[in-house]
């Protein structure tokens, strides 16, 4: 058995333990919160390097990329500096390939036809495959990285500027502390609307989950929300808020998703290959291989289905 676990400075409410098979494999996949306590998260990785096949690095971004250049996060490097022997991963690789696969899915199945909806995305600079296929679909895109990253009314409305301005401020941003830049601990559960206009506007709301649930509206009536996991208690929430459907962007695992970083370091324990060795192709193939794709719940209508990258059909899974 293969054993994986994601160490975040998140919530521990969401902590958790699963059992499943991957590709033939026996997996043991945990996830431990920290509560945003980084000398109990650099405790962790010293206690599990060389104990488990791969740590996933949760709750924060190790890099984040403008095009193709790539900026470090000083902070989570040195949380890091305790992994010696295993591997480890903070969810890149996905993005760049789950992610952008499953806009195109999406799209291409009707299941949410993007290139006739207007989209929010809260930041791409940590979702970098995302927006960059959502760019390339929707009708139009705002990219909230001024106005949920950095506290500024400004919508962003192409691409191409995210990464003129990504390059010129990511190499501060990646100097600065966690948590000045992303919600951690308990501040993940809190939810304090700001700048809901842009959320109003939209009809699709894409990115990271603890973006979306820190600045939301009340009111969600009809939105789809496109994320990269969540649980049985927040799509509970989004049903009450009105929302129409939930895409997670992994697949679930005992009727939950896992984060980009749980799934990445499986997938790096099962092709038993150093991190850095993988290309995007690799992470492609495999999840073809799987037939990974993303889960969509029609929150309104009770009913999911899961849209596989290869071939591209429905698969009912409740």
């Amino acid at each position: 058995m293969k054993r994986v676990v994601s160490i975040s400075l998140g919530t521990s409410k969401r902590d958790k333990t699963a059992h499943t098979n991957i590709g033939g494999v026996d997996f043991e996949i945990r996830r431990i919160g920290t509560d945003g306590d980084k000398r109990g998260f650099a405790s962790l990785v010293r206690q599990y390097d060389g104990t488990v096949d791969c740590i996933g690095v949760g709750g924060t971004d190790a890099y984040l990329y403008a095009g193709q250049r790539r900026y470090a996060f000083k902070e989570t490097l040195r949380l890091m500096q305790g992994a010696h022997l295993t591997p480890w991963v903070d969810g890149s690789g996905l993005k760049d390939t789950l992610e952008r696969e499953t806009i195109r899915l999406l799209d291409a199945s009707g299941a949410v036809p993007l290139r006739d909806m207007r989209v929010l995305l809260v930041s791409a600079v940590d979702r970098f495959g995302m927006a960059g296929a959502l760019s390339e679909r929707a009708s139009s895109v705002v990219y909230g990285d001024l106005i949920y990253g950095l506290g500024l009314p400004i919508p962003i409305h192409r691409w191409t500027t995210v990464q003129r301005l990504a390059r010129l401020a990511l190499p501060i941003v990646t100097r600065l502390p966690i948590e000045w830049i992303y919600p951690t601990g308990a501040r993940q559960e809190v939810n304090t609307p700001r700048f809901t206009r842009w959320f109003e506007e939209a009809d699709v709301i894409a990115g990271d989950w603890h973006l979306i649930r820190r600045y939301m509206p009340s009111r969600l009536d009809g939105k789809i929300i496109i994320t990269q996991s969540s649980r049985q208690a927040e799509a509970t929430m989004l049903k009450d808020r009105g929302v129409a459907k939930l895409v997670t962007t992994t697949p679930e695992i005992g009727g939950e998703a896992f984060a980009t970083n749980v799934m990445e370091a499986a997938l790096v324990a099962l092709l038993e290959r150093a991190p850095d060795e993988l290309t995007p192709q690799d992470y492609l193939g495999t999840l073809r291989k799987l037939g990974w794709g993303p889960s969509v719940r029609c929150l309104q209508s009770d009913h999911a289905f899961t849209l596989e990258s290869q071939p591209l059909q429905g698969r009912p899974t409740a």
